[in-house]
């Protein structure tokens, strides 16, 4: 069962530059929150060795030598542009796993008459036409595989220009390419993963390939054995239907400045449960419970630390904002202290059920959940039309001198009419 994985290429960047090419060809890095750390990186700041989640401050002197142009996260531009890529990619395939922001498996079974490397050709030209994002493309016959080979599509390692079949490769041919990839370049092989098995001799994917089961499986877990069989041809890992609605949604950032008033806390705790609620609606779903936490900043020296969290149950389950946004904040008061400096808080809705088939409240009003939904419907409709958040509740505050500092934030070329690009 072929299967491709199609991963686009320094995606932040990449979004960045389609909307702007004067950035083209020069050293980019997109910042985290809070304008922290690197969280993308273009080929040419890689060059310069700056690691990802490398901090800003600690560039900013290379940054100046080398002219590197940092800009601060634009999740709603990265977010749109993600689901147009998703979409072309859709249509070369009945069965696509959106795995994660900027890549997907596609199940290529029934495609065996076709030349499966000019299909991923195909694949990379149509979505860098249509949207101008750059995508390499690894096909094997696992999701593992596939993985790997995207990797070696990445890193030009099978004379490839963006593509490649594992298919296409002899026998002796992928040995040797396996046997000049370290082994912590495997998906799943994480670094404690890494360091073990190199105690065992373990040093590059060609060692684990043909590693015997019995010994990986005395040493691992049954999933690194799995992936030993993946790494042979063997299936293991099926793919995921990209409709599984989520089991949990959080929303959580850090402060642009510190906060100690209850007030300022409510206000981002009900902003975050307002956000929550808009992704629950959006998935169909309800949530039956949510979870409230706050935490000082545990990198800060000399301050006192506090963190905290409490679950909230829902006497019924619901995708109601102003029932979420109320829950969130009498879990707030419950656990607030106010001689603390916060950094950050945050709302997790949990167990999550599909709406169509929620209990309803045996003594609800007949037509609460009717007037309930409506409303909804109509503040989602307008935050679409007019842009995220120009419909929000009151709790949420208006100046929420809390937010998150993105200083140096792009436009919203896709979300916001003010902000679309003028051709002259």
């Amino acid at each position: 069962m072929p299967i491709a994985l199609v991963d686009c290429n320094n995606f932040y960047v990449s979004c960045e530059r389609v909307f702007n090419p004067n950035l083209e060809g020069k050293p980019v890095v997109v910042l985290s929150n809070n304008d922290g750390c690197a969280v993308a990186r273009s080929n040419e700041v890689k060059t310069l060795g700056i690691k990802m989640g490398e901090p800003w401050f600690k560039m900013e002197k290379l940054a100046r030598q080398h002219g590197i142009i940092a800009l601060s996260s634009n999740y709603t531009l990265y977010g749109e542009m993600s689901s147009r890529v998703m979409s072309i990619l859709s249509n070369f395939s009945p069965q696509q796993e959106i795995y994660s922001i900027d890549e997907c498996f596609l199940d290529l079974s029934g495609f065996a008459h076709l030349s499966l490397a000019e299909y991923g050709l195909r694949i990379q030209q149509t979505v860098k036409q249509s949207t101008g994002i750059p995508v390499c493309v690894g096909i094997a016959e696992t999701k593992t595989l596939a993985k790997l080979a995207n990797h070696c599509a990445k890193k030009r390692l099978a004379g490839n220009d963006g593509v490649c079949d594992f298919g296409m490769l002899g026998d002796v041919e992928r040995s040797t390419l396996y046997a000049s990839i370290p082994v912590g370049e495997i998906w799943g092989v994480g670094y404690k993963h890494t360091e073990k098995l190199q105690t065992l001799g373990i040093q590059t994917v060609e060692d684990l390939r043909t590693s015997a089961l019995e010994r990986i499986r005395k040493h691992f877990s049954v999933v690194l054995v799995r992936t030993v069989q993946e790494l042979n041809d063997i299936p293991c890992i099926e793919l995921e239907d990209a409709g599984v609605p989520r089991q949990q949604i959080m929303v959580s950032r850090s402060f642009g400045t510190k906060v100690s008033s209850l007030s300022e806390l409510s206000e981002s705790v009900a902003q975050y449960a307002t956000l929550a609620a808009e992704k629950l609606r959006h998935d169909g779903s309800v949530a039956s419970s949510l979870c409230v936490f706050i935490r000082t900043d545990p990198f800060k020296e000399g301050e006192k630390q506090y963190h905290n969290s409490v679950i909230v149950p829902l006497p019924i389950p619901s995708d109601n904002t102003s029932h979420l946004v109320g829950a969130a904040l009498a879990g707030l008061k419950q656990i607030y202290l106010g001689s603390f400096r916060y950094k950050k808080s945050g709302v997790l809705l949990m167990t999550l059920q599909p709406k169509a088939t929620m209990q309803h409240d045996l003594f609800e009003v007949a037509d609460h959940q009717a007037k309930s939904d409506s409303l909804m419907q109509v503040m989602d409709a307008i935050n679409h039309k007019m842009g995220k958040g120009s419909l929000s509740t009151g709790a949420s505050g208006i100046r929420q001198r809390w937010s998150m500092r993105r200083e140096k934030k792009s436009q919203n070329y896709t979300s916001s009419w003010s902000e679309l690009i003028v051709a002259k």
